[in-house]
C-alpha cells in the first residue's frame, strides 16, 4: 500500500528536481548545482527499482565503466553530485512533453486527422503515403501516440485482407511516417540531444532535416505506391457519416500554422534571451499549450487530460531516468580517460574520409539499436567525441549524422519502444518489423548522410 501511494505521487518529488533544475539555468549557482547533484542520486535510486530490465542493465553498466573511469581520474568523490546534472535538461524536456499532446487531444485533431485514413481509394498503393502522412502530421504532435492511432485504424480496416499484407502494410507505414516526423519536430528527444551534443543552432539544422524528411517520404511513398498497388481496397468509411474534407483541411491548416507558431515563438524567445534551444522549448511547451487551448475555447476538456496525462507520464520516468543520469556519470567521467582513445583514434584515423565516419556511426546506432541499446545512449557515448570530430567536420553536418542515424533506428530497433509495441498491438514477431524496415533505416541514414557529406 506504502509503495504504491508513493509510486503514485512520485511525480511531486521529480517535479520538484526539474524546477530546481530551471531555477538554476537563471541563477547559476555552483552550491545550487551541487544539491541538484544530490537530487540526482536520490532519483537514480528510486527510480532504479521501478526500471525495466533493459534500462537496469544499461544504467548498470555504465555505472560500473563510469566508476572504473573515474578511478583514473584525479576527481574526488565529493565532485560526483556536480557531475550527475549534465543530462538535466533532456530530462526537464521529457517531463513537459505531455502537455503539447494534450491539448492537440483536447482539439479532437487526432479523431478528425485519422478519417482521412478513411477515405475510400481503390487500391492499397494509393492509401500508403497518405497513411504515412497524417501519421506524420499526428507524430508531430503525439509522437508515439500516433502511430497506435494510424495502426488501430488500419487494423480495423484491412481486417479482410491477409495478415501478412496487412501487417507488412502497416509495420512500414506507420513506423517510417512516425520516424520522419520526429526528424525534425522540436519536440523529440533525439534531435534535441543531437543538438545538444553538437551545439548547433535548430534554425541552421531545420531546413536541412525538412529536406531530407520530405526526399526520404518522397522516395518511400513511390516504393509504397507500387509495392501495394495490386492490392484493391474497396473500405467504406463512416457509413452514413460523410467526411467533410473542407473541415479536415482546415483542421490540418490549424495544426500546421500552431507548429510554426511555436517554432517562431521558440527561435525568437531563445535568441532575444540567449536560451538554449532544448531549455526554450522546455519552458515554452505549457504557456503555450494553455494559450492554445483557450484560444479553441477547449481549456477544461484540455486541464482534465493534460494534468491526468502529465501525472501518469512523470511518474513513469523511470527508464530514462536511470539511463540519463548514469549516462552522465559515465561521459564526464571518461572525459580525459585514454578510454576516448578507444573511439576516437578509429573515427580520427578517418578523418581525410568523413563519407566514412558518416557511414560508420549510421551503421554502429542501427546495429547497437538491435541489441536493445537506445540511440540516446548511442548519441551520449558518441557526444565524448564530437569535439574531436568537429574539429574535422561541419558541425551541421555532424548534427545530421547523429539525429538520421539515431531517428532511422526507430523503425528497427527490435527492443526499441516503438517496434515493441507495433509487435504487441499487431500480434507479430519484433524481428519480422526489423527486417521489413531495415531498407527503409539505411535509405534514411543513407539520404542523410549524402546531405551532410554535400554541406562539408
Amino acid at each position: 500500500m506504502t509503495d504504491s501511494l508513493f509510486s503514485r505521487n512520485l511525480y511531486l518529488f521529480y517535479s520538484f528536481v526539474f524546477f530546481v533544475h530551471i531555477l538554476n539555468v537563471f541563477l547559476k549557482s555552483g552550491k545550487l548545482n551541487y544539491f541538484l547533484g544530490i537530487l540526482a542520486i536520490i532519483m537514480l535510486l528510486v527510480s532504479y527499482k521501478q526500471a525495466s530490465k533493459l534500462f537496469k542493465i544499461l544504467s548498470g553498466t555504465f555505472i560500473l565503466a563510469g566508476a572504473l573511469l573515474f578511478a583514473s581520474t584525479d576527481f574526488s568523490l565529493r565532485q560526483i553530485p556536480a557531475i550527475l546534472t549534465s543530462n538535466m535538461p533532456l530530462l526537464t524536456l521529457l517531463a513537459m512533453l505531455p502537455w503539447m499532446t494534450s491539448v492537440v487531444k483536447s482539439g479532437r485533431f487526432d479523431r478528425d486527422l485519422k478519417q482521412v485514413m478513411e477515405v475510400n481509394v481503390k487500391d492499397l498503393g494509393k492509401l500508403y503515403p497518405r497513411s504515412s502522412i497524417i501519421t506524420l502530421v499526428m507524430a508531430a504532435f503525439l509522437n508515439l501516440t500516433s502511430t497506435t492511432i494510424a495502426q488501430d485504424v488500419l487494423k480495423k480496416n484491412l481486417k479482410t485482407f491477409d495478415k501478412k499484407v496487412r501487417n507488412s502494410f502497416i509495420n512500414t507505414t506507420t513506423l517510417r511516417g512516425y520516424s520522419l516526423a520526429l526528424l525534425w519536430s522540436p519536440l523529440e528527444i533525439l534531435l534535441a540531444a543531437s543538438i545538444f551534443a553538437t551545439g548547433v543552432d535548430y534554425l541552421d539544422l531545420l531546413p536541412w532535416l525538412l529536406l531530407i524528411s520530405g526526399v526520404t517520404l518522397l522516395v518511400d511513398s513511390i516504393w509504397g505506391r507500387y509495392q501495394y498497388r495490386k492490392y484493391t481496397y474497396n473500405h467504406v468509411a463512416c457509413a452514413g457519416q460523410p467526411i467533410d474534407m473542407k473541415k479536415l483541411i482546415k483542421k490540418l491548416l490549424h495544426l500546421i500554422s500552431a507548429l510554426a507558431l511555436f517554432l517562431t515563438l521558440v527561435v525568437s524567445l531563445g535568441n532575444l534571451f540567449n536560451l538554449e534551444f532544448i531549455f526554450t522549448v522546455t519552458v515554452l511547451i505549457l504557456p503555450f499549450s494553455l494559450a492554445w487551448s483557450v484560444l479553441m475555447k477547449r481549456f477544461r476538456r484540455f486541464w482534465v487530460i493534460g494534468w491526468e496525462t502529465w501525472k501518469e507520464k512523470t511518474n513513469s520516468m523511470q527508464n530514462f531516468i536511470v539511463l540519463f543520469i548514469s549516462l552522465a556519470f559515465f561521459a564526464n567521467s571518461s572525459n580525459g580517460t585514454s578510454f576516448l582513445d578507444v573511439i576516437q583514434e578509429p573515427l580520427v584515423g578517418m578523418a581525410d574520409k568523413p563519407w566514412m565516419v558518416m557511414i560508420t556511426i549510421q551503421l554502429l546506432f542501427i546495429f547497437l539499436s538491435m541489441f536493445g541499446i537506445h540511440p540516446v545512449a548511442t548519441i551520449g557515448i558518441l557526444s565524448s567525441v564530437v569535439s574531436t570530430l568537429i574539429a574535422f567536420m561541419n558541425p551541421i553536418s555532424l548534427a545530421i549524422i547523429l539525429v538520421t542515424s539515431s531517428i532511422s533506428t526507430l523503425t528497427v530497433g527490435t527492443y526499441g519502444l516503438v517496434v515493441t509495441l507495433t509487435s504487441a498491438n499487431m500480434n507479430q514477431s519484433p524481428y519480422n518489423i526489423t527486417l521489413q524496415n531495415m531498407p527503409f533505416a539505411l535509405l534514411f541514414g543513407g539520404i542523410g548522410s549524402i546531405t551532410a557529406y554535400m554541406l562539408l
